[in-house]
C-alpha cells in the first residue's frame, strides 16, 4: 500500500507538494517544497527501506526554504520540522555513516537537524504576539504577513512543544522550547472558569472568537502534546495540565462513551457530533493508561467505521448518520493509530481484525492507478482527486507498525544502541533508540533517549562527578534555567486584556529543578456529579472547524487543527539526577508534591545493555577500581501518595517497586563515583573502568536472590539475553527509562 502511493507520488507528484492520485499529477497546497517526500521519509526507515532513505536524504541535504511564500505555522511544524528532526535521529538506524550522512556529532548535530532549525527560526516570527500564542500564518522569508488575522485554533497554538522542545534539547539552543512553554502557559491562562478551552482565540488580544469545546476539530492535538511532552520533555505539570482538563472534559464532554461539543463556559450542549478526528482519544486514553475506558470508546467509533467502511468527517450521534456537506473521508489516520496503541497496550487479536478491516476497506474503495483518492462520500464511496502527505505518513505507518509486531519501533527498552559523539572537539558516548518512542502528532518518531544524549552534553551534568552526590547541584534543566532568564517577549498585561469567558489562574510551570517544586494551580472542577444530558435528536447543520486562520483542516485543506533500534561496546556514565516528583493532583494543586524525605529517590542514570562487553571503557593506565561500596542500611522505601480525581486518598506502598530500583540506582552511582575517584587519584590516564560482572555480583548479593550464578554465567551474557531477569528493572540504569517506563510501558502515573 505504502509503495504503491509512494511510487505513484515519485512518478507523477514530485516535486510538488501532494498527488492528484485520479488524473496522476502534482499539486502546490502548503508551500511548494514537496511535502509529501518530507512528509513521508521516516515511514522509509520505519518499513526498512534504507537505500531509497539515503537517496531522499541527499536529494534533500542542503536544500534551502528561503522562499518567499506564506506557510501554516501548524502545519509547517508538524510535517516539515517533525518530519525533519525524525528523519534525523533515525539516520543513525538507516545506517547513513556509511554515505557520510551521520556526522562525528550526531545526534546533536547533522544536515537534517540544520534544516530543521533553519525552518524553526523561519515560524519563530509568528510567537511575537502580545500573549506569547502564534499567529496561525508566516512568510518564510518576511515574517507574519501584513493583515494577517490574529484568530488562530487552539491546536495551533499547543501544537508546538514536541518538535520545538527536541530542537532546543538537540541544539541547545533554549529559544524554541522557550516560546513553546510560552504559548502553552498563556493558553492555560485563558482557559475557562470551568476548565475549557474554545476553538479559536485572538492571539493578540485573548478574547476567545469561537467558544464551542470539544476534543476533536481545533483542539485535538493540544490535548495529544500535554501527555506527549510530559514523556518526551520528563515534564510532570505537563501531565498535570492534562489531568486537569481530562476530569473537565469527562464531566461536561462525555456522553457514555462518545464526546460532544459544548459551551465552554457553561458546559451546556452546543454539537452533538462525532468528528472522525476525535477518533485519536482512545489511543491517547491508552498512553494515560485507561485502556479498559479507552476500548470502549473505540468500540463505538470503530462501530461507525463499519456502518459505512469509513470515518465520516461528522456523524451525528443521535440520528446515527454522517454529517450534511461532511460524508468525505480524506484517508485520515487517527482511528488506526487508536487501534495500533490499544492492540501494544493490550495484544488483544480482535484488534488485528479492527486493523485488517479497515486496511481492506481503503484498498478496495479507495485505490487508484497512480495512488489513493480521497473518498468524498462514504455512503457512495465515490472518489476525490486528492491523496494529502499524512496518508504516507501516518496512515500507512500506523497500519505497517499494528502488523509488524517486531518492528525496532516497539522495543520495549531491552537493547539499544551506543554511539561516540563529538561535539566541540569532545568525544563521548551514549545510548540512543532504546525504547519510548514519542510519535508527533504526524506520526513522526521521536527518540528521547537522543534528547538525553544531547542536553548531557550542553549543560555538562557529568563534570562533577567525584563530588558527594547530595552536595552536587541538578545539572538537568540548567540550559532552560538560563533560556527563562532571557525576556523573550513582553507578556500580557494584568487588566484591559481579559474578555468575558475567560479566566486567569496560576499557569502551568515549566519546571527546571527540584529545588523550585511545580507551582499552584487552582482545581477547576469539583466533586460533584452533574446528570448526563440526553442528546437531542435534532440534525446538524453547523460546521465547527473554519480554516481562516491557515491551520484549519476543513474540507478544503489539510486538518490543521488536529492530529493529527544494534548493540556495540560502550561506556556508561551517571548522571546527577533530580528526585522523582509526582504531578500536582487536580483536586489538590495548590499543595506541592510530598515525600518522605529529603533524600533522593530516584532512578539510576546509566545505561545497562545485554552483551558483556557493552559496560567497558579503557582502563586506567594504572592501578584498579576500588571495591563497589554497598550500602549496609536497607534503601528507604517511599510511600506514595496518589490521589484519584473524585479525590479519594489511597496509599501505595512502594517498598515492592522502589526497593530494588533504589538498591539498583544506589549500587552503580556508588560504582561510579569510586571508580571516577580512582580515576582522577591515579592521575588520569583512561577512562572510567565499569566491571559489568562485579556489579552483578554485587547487585545480587544486595538484593538476597539466590541467582547468583546466573548474574555471572558467560553463557548466559554471550547469548544476547538480559542478565537480569526481572523486566522491570531491565533498564532502571537508563537515565530516559523509568519516567517513560511508568508512564507508558506500565500504563501508570504514580
Amino acid at each position: 500500500m505504502f509503495q504503491h502511493a509512494y511510487d505513484g507520488y515519485l512518478r507523477h507528484g514530485a516535486p510538488y507538494d501532494e498527488l492528484r492520485p485520479l488524473s496522476c499529477d502534482g499539486i502546490d497546497t502548503w508551500g511548494s517544497y514537496s511535502l509529501t517526500l518530507i512528509d513521508a521519509l521516516d515511514t522509509l526507515a520505519v518499513m526498512g527501506n534504507y537505500t531509497e532513505f539515503a537517496r531522499v536524504v541527499e536529494l534533500l541535504n542542503g536544500r534551502s526554504f528561503d522562499a518567499d511564500i506564506n506557510v501554516s505555522v501548524f502545519e509547517t511544524n508538524i510535517r516539515i520540522v517533525g518530519g525533519l528532526l525524525s528523519a534525523h535521529l533515525l539516520s543513525h538506524q538507516a545506517g547513513l555513516e556509511a554515505v557520510g550522512l551521520v556526522e562525528p556529532g550526531w545526534p546533536c548535530e547533522g544536515p537534517l537537524l540544520r534544516m530543521a532549525e533553519d525552518v524553526a527560526q523561519r515560524l519563530l516570527p509568528a510567537f511575537e504576539t502580545a500573549t506569547g500564542m502564534p499567529y496561525g500564518t508566516v512568510n518564510l522569508r518576511h515574517g507574519v504577513p501584513y493583515g494577517e488575522t490574529a484568530v488562530t485554533c487552539t491546536a495551533g497554538i499547543g501544537t508546538f512543544i514536541l518538535e520545538f522542545g527536541t530542537l532546543s534539547r538537540l541544539t541547545g539552543n533554549p529559544v524554541y522550547e522557550d516560546v513553546a512553554m510560552n504559548a502553552l502557559h498563556a493558553l492555560y491562562d485563558h482557559r475557562s472558569p470551568i476548565g475549557l478551552y474554545g476553538n479559536h482565540i485572538d492571539v493578540q488580544t485573548g478574547r476567545w472568537i469561537a467558544q464551542d469545546a470539544g476534543i476533536g476539530a481545533g483542539v485535538d492535538s493540544y490535548y495529544e502534546y500535554l501527555i506527549k511532552g510530559s514523556l518526551l520533555l520528563e515534564q510532570p505539570d505537563l501531565m498535570a495540565t492534562f489531568l486537569e482538563s481530562k476530569a473537565a472534559i469527562d464531566r461536561y464532554l462525555k456522553r457514555d462513551d462518545w464526546y460532544v461539543w459544548v459551551s465552554m463556559t457553561k458546559g451546556q450542549l452546543t454539537l452533538p457530533v462525532f468528528q472522525s478526528l476525535e477518533a485519536y482519544w482512545p489511543g491517547l486514553l491508552s498512553l494515560y493508561g485507561s485502556t479498559t475506558e479507552a476500548l470502549r470508546v473505540l468500540h463505538s467509533y470503530q462501530a461507525v467505521w463499519r456502518q459505512y467502511g469509513f470515518l465520516p468527517e461528522f456523524y451525528n450521534i443521535p440520528t446515527g448518520e454522517a454529517g450534511t456537506n461532511r460524508e468525505n473521508y480524506p484517508l485520515r489516520p487517527e482511528l488506526i493509530e487508536s487501534v495500533m496503541y490499544l492492540y501494544r497496550a493490550t495484544g488483544d487479536p480482535f484488534l488485528l481484525e479492527v486493523g485488517e478491516n479497515m486496511l481492506e476497506s481503503i484498498e478496495h474503495s479507495a485505490k487508484t492507478a497512480c495512488g489513493y483518492a480521497t473518498i468524498r462520500n462514504v455512503q457512495s464511496h465515490q472518489q476525490e482527486d486528492r491523496m494529502e502527505s499524512f496518508f504516507l505518513a501516518e496512515t500507512t505507518k500506523y497500519l505497517y507498525l499494528l502488523f509488524d509486531p517486531s518492528n525496532f519501533l516497539h522495543n520495549d527498552g531491552r537493547f539499544g544502541s551506543i554511539v561516540q559523539t563529538t561535539v566541540a572537539g569532545e568525544t563521548e558516548q551514549c545510548v540512543v533508540a532504546g525504547g519510548g518512542y514519542i510519535f508527533n502528532t504526524e506520526a513522526h518518531p521521536i527518540d528521547p533517549m537522543a534528547l538525553r544524549c544531547c542536553e548531557a552534553r550542553h549543560t555538562n551534568m557529568f563534570a562533577t562527578t567525584d563530588a558527594s552526590h547530595a552536595d552536587q547541584p541538578s545539572h538537568r534543566g540548567e540550559l532552560y534555567q538560563r533560556g527563562s532568564k532571557k525576556n523573550m517577549k513582553s507578556k500580557q498585561a494584568d487588566s484591559g486584556r481579559q474578555e468575558a469567558g475567560s479566566t486567569v489562574d496560576t499557569p502551568i510551570q515549566l519546571q527546571t529543578t527540584v529545588a523550585n517544586p511545580v507551582e499552584e494551580m487552582k482545581p477547576i472542577v469539583s466533586d460533584d456529579k452533574i446528570d448526563t444530558t440526553k442528546l437531542p435528536s435534532s440534525t446538524i447543520s453547523r460546521d465547527i472547524m473554519e480554516d481562516g486562520d491557515g491551520t484549519g483542516r476543513g474540507s478544503g485543506a489539510v486538518d490543521g487543527g488536529v492530529k493529527s533500534k544494534t548493540i556495540s561496546s560502550t561506556v556508561t556514565v551517571s548522571s546527577q539526577d533530580q528526585p522523582s516528583q509526582k504531578p500536582p493532583n487536580p483536586e489538590e494543586l495548590s499543595e506541592p508534591a510530598e515525600t518522605e524525605s529529603d533524600e533522593e529517590t530516584t532512578s539510576s542514570t546509566a545505561t545497562t545493555l545485554t552483551e558483556p562487553d557493552l559496560l567497558m571503557a579503557v582502563p586506567p593506565t594504572s592501578g584498579k577500581p576500588d571495591d563497589l561500596i554497598v550500602p549496609q542500611n536497607a534503601p528507604m522505601v517511599v510511600v506514595d501518595e496518589v490521589r484519584s480525581l473524585d479525590g479519594e486518598r489511597q496509599e501505595k506502598d512502594g517498598s515492592d517497586e522502589d526497593k530494588p530500583a533504589a538498591m539498583l540506582v544506589k549500587l552503580v552511582q556508588d560504582m561510579f563515583r569510586s571508580a571516577a575517584r580512582h580515576a582522577s587519584g591515579s592521575g588520569g590516564g583512561g577512562g572510567v573502568k565499569f566491571d559489568r560482572e562485579k556489579f552483578y555480583h554485587q547487585w545480587n548479593r544486595a538484593s538476597g536472590s539466590t541467582r547468583k550464578d546466573s548474574f555471572n554465567d558467560s553463557s548466559t551474557a554471550s547469548s544476547g539475553e538480559p542478565l537480569v531477569t526481572r523486566p522491570r528493572y531491565d533498564l532502571l540504569t537508563c537515565r530516559a527509562q523509568p519516567y517513560l517506563q511508568r508512564l507508558t510501558l506500565m500504563g501508570e502515573f504514580y
